[in-house]
């Protein structure tokens, strides 16, 4: 499977940009006729999982989610093709002519888990970068990603391109061992899903790895903060969509803040049943206003990713307090401060280590189709090669090319 891969990958690479662009286009097609069989392989790795696992929104390809598989599918396409970009140009003394161009990376492997989005996402940025992708999916979507993955296949076979520049492995463990010692056959690893499939692959693979990191995030409600605009960002943060690793885990507030901004939580909270984790300045607040769903923080409820409708509420004395919280629990994904003073903001996008910080917004951006980078492969939270949404631009190498009239040296 993987030699094919490699094979393949030639083919994919030689694709005019207009060429890559259609078969996108065409897989979109697909995609949208066949909306209603995708509902229903769906539907086969739903019932096998309990609707209270937090994985279950992950899982679920809804209409809405299908016609949003199709547009990002549209809008990769559209993007400018990132291969063959001259970066560099130049004559040297000695006649020859030296430039540097964008290349493809040549075959990727990503693994991740229970998200069928994330096969399509991924495949096309693969395809429109001119490389090979072999998928390592979780068994949780088994019937899902096969499903995609025929549509991937019919949509290259069309074009008269071979099917393994998609590969979908099996789901068994064993597949993934095997991968990440394929130095031979494949080019870069990159992990998306949860830090125990990040420190796996971190600390098995032969080959290179980009990883697309788990998210800890935090926003800050300083004391000149508004705060009816700091409970809206949280709320939303928190419970727009739980599951993904740009929600919200750590609601950090200065103490001065916790009569005004609590009582605006605790709507918004109780809507979705929103598990309150507080710390021991904080918990006097909720629990005055009788708010169901309480407990009291332990410290191991810091620098957790909930994926879930779950908080910690952090109080803080002063901004330093704050800084000190973030650099010792985040994973540098996403952070944001909510503050009226720009100063401070000032400080704090500059001091906060994190792929994406926000001033007065949440964090539930950090995503590459808002972005507008189309879809993404993940967010980086590393600083090698690509941080915070890695899209269709980081896709690529370089490529030194070298023509002369005969020097030699």
């Amino acid at each position: 499977m993987l030699k094919k891969s490699r094979k393949s990958s030639k083919a994919i690479g030689a694709l005019s940009s207009t060429e890559k662009s259609k078969l996108l286009q065409r897989l979109a097609e697909l995609i949208k006729s066949n909306a209603e069989q995708i509902k229903v392989e769906n539907k086969k790795d739903l019932d096998r999982m309990d609707k209270a696992d937090p994985k279950y929104d992950r899982l679920l390809l809804s209409d809405a989610r299908i016609e949003g598989l199709c547009h990002a599918l549209h809008t990769v396409s559209e993007l400018p093709d990132p291969t063959g970009q001259e970066l560099l140009s130049k004559t040297l003394p000695n006649g020859l002519k030296l430039s540097k161009i964008t290349d493809p990376l040549g075959v990727i492997g990503i693994i991740y888990e229970s998200r069928p989005n994330v096969t399509i996402d991924v495949a096309s940025l693969c395809l429109r970068s001119g490389n090979a992708a072999i998928l390592k999916g979780g068994k949780e979507a088994h019937f899902s990603n096969l499903f995609l993955v025929s549509l991937i296949h019919q949509a290259l076979e069309e074009k008269g391109l071979p099917k393994e520049a998609v590969t979908l492995l099996p789901t068994d463990r064993s597949y993934t061992e095997h991968l990440l010692k394929a130095e031979k056959y494949v080019d870069v690893i990159i992990p998306r899903g949860s830090a125990g499939l990040i420190n796996y692959v971190r600390k098995n693979s032969l080959i290179p790895t980009i990883e697309t990191g788990a998210g800890v995030c935090h926003t800050f409600v300083e004391k000149t903060a508004d705060p009816e605009m700091a409970a809206k960002i949280i709320v939303n943060a928190k419970v727009s969509r739980p599951s993904v690793c740009n929600s919200l885990d750590c609601a950090i507030i200065d103490e001065t803040q916790l009569a005004n901004v609590v009582p605006l939580l605790l709507d918004g909270f109780k809507a979705y049943n929103v598990e309150v984790y507080a710390d021991e300045a904080s918990y006097p607040f909720f629990k005055k206003a009788q708010y169901p769903y309480l407990q009291k923080a332990q410290d191991e409820d810091f620098g957790r990713e909930w994926l879930d409708y779950k908080v910690s509420i952090k109080t803080v004395h002063n901004a330093e307090e704050a800084l000190d919280h973030i650099d010792r629990f985040s994973s540098r994904h996403s952070e944001a401060i909510i503050t009226e003073d720009q100063a401070l903001a000032d400080k704090f996008i500059k001091s906060v280590d994190a792929a994406s910080v926000y001033h007065n917004a949440s964090t539930r951006f950090t995503d590459g189709e808002e972005f507008g980078l189309g879809a993404e492969i993940g967010i980086s939270t590393q600083k090698l090669h690509a941080r915070g949404p890695f899209a269709l631009e980081k896709l690529v190498t370089e490529k030194w090319v070298v023509k002369g009239t005969g020097q030699i040296r």
